[in-house]
């Protein structure tokens, strides 16, 4: 699907993030990179192959008011 030099990374590689977006919706929470991955604004993502990544936002410590 990629087109660039040098070619964005793979859906199966540890940084397929850094692929290129090629469509954009933010207004639905997702986009499509230029390796097939759909990422959405909660971290999950679905892969070229079908497979489901669950959202995996890395959470700050809770504090509570006293």
């Amino acid at each position: 699907m990629c087109s660039h030099q040098p070619p964005c990374p793979s859906a199966d590689r540890p940084d397929h993030h850094a692929a290129v977006i090629v469509s954009a919706h933010p207004e639905q929470g997702w986009s499509l990179l230029c390796n097939g991955t759909i990422v959405f604004d909660d971290t999950g993502e679905v892969l070229p192959d079908g497979r489901t990544v669950g959202p995996h936002r890395a959470l700050g410590p809770l504090t509570v008011a006293a």
